[in-house]
């Protein structure tokens, strides 16, 4: 019986054409050789899978094969390229640093960099995981890797630039690769399924490439463990089970629920989801992903930006055609929040069904924003806000003209006093600046309720005719000041005013802010009392009245 090889090794390129996604440094590489611009050292940046070690391997042997074919190829043939396929070139070294990281590694590599390659022109040396390197071992390495003998050649690999020290960073040529794109992926393992006879559906390849998470190993590892469970026929039914990825047509039918604000489908939808073996985060995370697609497929410019693959643009780009960008705009703020909140819930699958609450009330405001105002395909987000109401001119002064009885000790005549009513009109500006006299006033009296009036915390407004709101922190403080100071306030901002029309709203500020509080001293007492319960077993241990 032949012996299996798995994909990633049978199908790995040997040769630049046959790279997947890495274009541009296949073209420079090549470049390279044909002008005989060759650097000493290389870093071949990354993600994983995505053909770091491949390219070097290419890259090496096309230098040192004796007769490159058309187009900068090694040619295959060659003592040179025979040796190296075989695994017996003494031209072409690979170290892994993850398990040779010492300083005695490194020396051990410096000296055999001294001896000169027995075929071809150069000795190439391979560094995988070059970040594993100690730091002691980096040092040893500098001087080597600066000044090699003329026939040594060293590329390094890392999936973690960031932890190469500047020093080599500086003595290399970069090269950063980039994740394989899903449609790469899909084409890639077409063209495997095809010489393997394997029958494959374009959106069960899609799930893989998605799955893959742009590392082309990674999807070849992926499409022998699909082979290996459904055969020669890949489904996208089969492979969505054997990997246990989430049905892409759960989260359009759950967007559907969501702007219709069919809240209990919803939820009946993530029940359905739990029940099939699923972890809630993935879902929610999933979730985030699909608003994020619909929102890219809103716009052509944006487009570009899908992730998703051809297999299912269309149903994301109708999709996409129903969702206000509003809704998607809320949407992925609040399914964001959700899978960042996740991991603290105390109830996660509360946790997340809150969050589909939250969505089904979205998608009944933005309903009822597009049947009222229906904007024209691609212009935008349109509010129709309600006029503002204008102010009506103040009234002119009004004279009272109040009878008095006379004093029984005098003579019997009526006396006249006339009071003035003011209207004097004012400003916002105006407002505040009394507001400010009035903190000034209270600093020396009652400094705490100063604070509390403090206008980044009261926020005073004035409204339409010359009402005036401001904010407090909570409800006890609403009652107090409604009970105690509220009169005297309004008192003090109809002199500085010069308006008897004022009147004073007091609310309770929507934030979650709690400084400058005004307690009394039993709500001081009770709040101790529920955060340190020491406080009342020292109030037993020394029988302490509280007041």
């Amino acid at each position: 019986m032949e012996q299996f090889v798995v994909s990633a090794r049978k199908y790995r390129p040997a040769t630049f054409a046959s790279v997947v996604g890495q274009d541009a440094i296949a073209t420079t590489l090549k470049n390279a050789i044909q002008r005989n611009q060759l650097a000493h050292a290389y870093l071949f940046c990354g993600p994983r899978g995505v053909g770091k070690t491949t390219c070097a391997r290419i890259f090496a042997k096309t230098i040192n094969c004796e007769k490159s074919a058309a187009g900068l190829e090694a040619c295959g043939v060659c003592e040179s390229c025979l040796s190296f396929a075989e695994g017996r070139s003494y031209g072409i070294h690979e170290l892994d640093a993850a398990s040779n990281n010492s300083v005695d590694d490194i020396r051990s590599l410096t000296d055999q960099v001294r001896v000169p390659p027995q075929i071809g022109k150069y000795s190439v040396y391979i560094i995988d995981e070059v970040h594993m390197l100690s730091a002691a071992a980096f040092n040893a390495f500098l001087k080597t890797l600066e000044e090699p003998p003329s026939h040594a050649i060293f590329i390094l690999a890392t999936t973690e630039k960031h932890k190469i020290i500047p020093t080599i960073l500086s003595r290399c040529q970069i090269y950063d690769f980039n994740r394989i794109s899903i449609d790469n992926m899909v084409g890639y393992l077409k063209n495997i399924a095809q010489k393997e006879a394997v029958a494959v559906e374009d959106a069960a390849l899609n799930v893989i490439a998605q799955k893959a998470d742009g590392a082309m190993r990674d999807a070849l590892s992926l499409f022998d463990q699909a082979v290996v469970f459904c055969g020669n026929n890949i489904t996208y039914d089969a492979i969505i089970k054997n990997l246990h990825v989430v049905d892409y047509k759960y989260y359009f039918s759950l967007t559907g629920h969501l702007l219709e604000h069919r809240y209990t489908d919803a939820l009946l939808l993530f029940d359905e989801v739990l029940a099939k073996g699923f972890d809630a985060l993935h879902f929610i995370a999933g979730l985030s992903e699909h608003f994020r697609n619909l929102l890219v497929c809103k716009d052509a410019v944006t487009l570009q930006l899908f992730e998703s693959g051809e297999a299912f643009k269309k149903e994301y780009l109708e999709q996409a055609a129903q969702c206000p960008a509003a809704f998607l705009f809320e949407a992925l703020a609040i399914a964001n929040a959700c899978e960042m909140g996740y991991k603290n819930s105390g109830h996660p699958r509360l946790h997340v069904e809150l969050a589909l609450l939250r969505l089904s009330n979205i998608g009944v405001n933005v309903k009822e924003e597009i049947k009222n105002n229906t904007p024209d395909a691609g212009s935008g987000i349109h509010l129709h806000l309600p006029p503002k109401p204008v102010a009506a001119p103040p009234p002119p002064p009004v004279s009272i003209s109040v009878k008095l009885p006379a004093s029984p000790k005098t003579e019997q005549k009526e006396e006249t006093i006339e009071t003035v009513v003011r209207h004097e009109h004012f400003s916002q500006e105006q407002l505040l600046a009394a507001w400010e006299k009035l903190i000034e006033r209270k600093k020396e009296t009652h400094p705490r309720l100063a604070a509390a009036l403090d206008i980044k915390t009261a926020q005073p407004a004035l409204r339409e005719n010359s009402h005036i709101t401001c904010f407090t922190a909570n409800a006890q403080q609403k009652e107090w000041m409604e009970a105690n100071i509220k009169s005297e306030i309004t008192a003090f901002l109809n002199a500085e005013l010069q308006n008897d029309d004022i009147t004073l709203e007091l609310l309770i500020t929507p934030s979650e802010r709690q400084e400058n509080n005004l307690y009394t001293d039993g709500q001081q007492l009770n709040y101790l009392r529920n955060n340190y319960p020491q406080v009342e077993q020292l109030k037993q241990k020394f029988n302490l009245d509280t007041v």
